[in-house]
């Protein structure tokens, strides 16, 4: 029932676009980003006039401290969607009504436009001559008269002839539309049907814990929950029927959906917007929340959605594909692992638990070291206890997402994606180079006092360090450039950002390409690990 589960992900995506549009963190970053791109228009306006230069001068600085602060609301915004990971899950009915599925016979009732019209039958009274009168009476007035009416007679024949094969080919075409929509309906009538039974032997099959049904079922649960843009949403699930045990593995997101810039803060005085990273400390723990919620919401939305008592014990190893930094290597440890009964989780109260203390609570395993990539042992063995024949995998984004995938593109078409952005924010791209750290542009920005040539490089491999930034320094450098720009789409280490210190550097992580995409571009990007 791959097109419910689709229907269902499109309704929910909706209403949580609703939902977090409407949150108090999420108006204030809009409202900030506003006054941001006031501001800037102010004082691009100011800079056209040459005798204003000293009120530019002063808009410049309202315009980039108004940045510093819409990043900043960014920033705000984004950790509100990771505290409220579970709780906004809890206002929502998990349930999902087969029946709602079923689709009603709404067929507009058969229209013979034209052909349902009969043309109006010729009346003699039309054909009827008129009466000699007169002078014409009296000479030759009754000769004429037959004369006339004998034309009149075979022009009414001939008309009548013509109004009869003309009905009767109008009759002809009505009975052809009204067997074509006959035909039509009753074709149109037996979709419908097929698909109704079709929902019906699903449902059916749910509620006989069918174990290719129930795991369709809770697939289709999962991918009804809305999480951030840049969540993997990719699961595999496995049911054994005679314990009503659900498996779970679920794909975490890595550490880098936590913002790693703490704060962004304009200099004047070197005309730079300064990052402060956020502490090591600060990371892990935000992260392990993360990863507990995740946890938590899964489970809960398993339960809430078992109204018919499908699931008794539910297994969950919560998984997480990235990039080791040590060895430069794709890597997959468990991060956290838990195994509990549906009446042991239904007694909690969510509302009112610490994510992380609720996990320890249920005998769960929690990665200590989860920005380490320490793994904790697992409850199941999905490879070895999951019974395949009652297996599927489940990749929720790539099932129905057409947002591009920015580790997926072509490396023409990821060079041409940052090119348009920062043409957008109003750099001059010069053309594209490729290199041992990636893709590197020289770039002009035009505006007059402060503008000036700028470096660009780009990277789509590991997490960027400090040799990153010393490199892009030393780029800057050799170009006589007042600016440069780091985007590493992989993440960027807490070096990197103390390597930044004083130096006119931006670093661009991939959660904040994804933002600037979205504002400058209009696109919906994600970053999905595939291999």
């Amino acid at each position: 029932m791959g097109i419910i589960r689709d229907m269902q992900r499109v309704h929910a995506t909706q209403a949580a676009a609703g939902q977090r549009a409407n949150t108090a963190a999420a108006q204030q970053r809009d409202l900030i980003r506003r006054n941001a791109d006031l501001a800037i228009a102010a004082a691009q306006q100011a800079a056209n006039d040459a005798d204003r230069r000293r009120e530019h001068q002063r808009l410049y600085v309202e315009a980039k401290t108004a940045g510093a602060a819409a990043s900043n609301a960014e920033i705000r915004a984004r950790l509100s969607d990771l505290d409220t990971l579970l709780h906004s899950s809890l206002d929502v009915d998990d349930h999902i009504d087969l029946q709602l599925f079923k689709k009603p016979v709404e067929a507009p009732s058969f229209d013979p436009g034209p052909l349902g019209r009969p043309t109006p039958e010729p009346r003699w009274e039309s054909y009827v001559p008129p009466q000699p009168r007169g002078v014409g009476k009296i000479l030759g007035g009754d000769r004429l008269r037959q004369q006339q009416a004998a034309g009149a007679q075979r022009a009414f024949d001939d008309a009548r002839s013509r109004w009869a094969e003309a009905e009767q080919r109008r009759k002809h075409q009505l009975v052809v539309r009204q067997r074509a929509y006959d035909e039509s309906l009753r074709k149109y009538e037996e979709r419908i049907a097929a698909y109704n039974a079709e929902v019906d032997r699903f449902a059916a099959a749910v509620a006989g814990a069918d174990p290719a049904a129930v795991v369709e079922y809770f697939a289709m649960v999962l991918g009804n929950s809305v999480y951030p843009d840049d969540f993997p949403q990719h699961f595999r699930l496995a049911y054994l029927p005679k314990q009503r045990h659900l498996l779970v593995e679920y794909h975490l997101p890595p550490i880098e959906v936590v913002p790693h810039v703490k704060e962004y803060r304009y200099d004047r005085f070197r005309d730079d917007l300064t990052a402060t990273p956020r502490d090591e400390g600060e990371l892990r723990s935000r992260y392990v929340e993360v990863i507990a919620r995740v946890t938590l919401r899964t489970i809960h939305e398993i339960v809430e959605a078992d109204r018919g008592g499908l699931v008794q014990q539910i297994s969950f190893n919560g998984i997480v594909d990235t990039i080791d930094r040590r060895t430069g290597r794709f890597v997959r440890p468990c991060l956290v692992s838990i195994q509990t009964t549906r009446d042991t989780f239904a007694a909690i109260k969510l509302r009112r638990v610490d994510p992380v203390a609720c996990v320890k609570h249920l005998e769960g395993a929690i990665s200590v070291a989860p920005d380490e990539l320490t793994a904790v042992p697992e409850k199941i063995d999905f490879e070895r206890d999951a019974d395949r024949d009652f297996t599927e995998e489940f990749n929720v984004l790539a099932e129905i997402d057409e947002r591009p995938n920015l580790l997926s593109l072509t490396d023409a078409a990821w060079e041409q994606q940052l090119a348009d952005l920062f043409g957008i924010m109003g750099l001059e791209m010069g053309a594209a180079t490729r290199g041992d750290l990636g893709t590197r542009w020289q770039a002009t920005d035009p505006r007059p006092i402060f503008g000036g040539p700028v470096v660009i490089f780009a990277v789509r491999g590991g997490s960027s360090g400090s040799a990153a930034v010393h490199a892009l320094a030393g780029a800057v450098s050799a170009a006589g450039a007042t600016k440069g720009i780091l985007v590493s789409l992989g993440g960027i280490d807490s070096e990197a950002y103390d390597a930044v210190a004083g130096r006119p550097l931006e670093l661009i992580d991939g959660p904040a390409l994804v933002t600037l995409l979205s504002n400058y571009c209009r696109v919906k990007a994600r970053i999905e690990r595939t291999g």
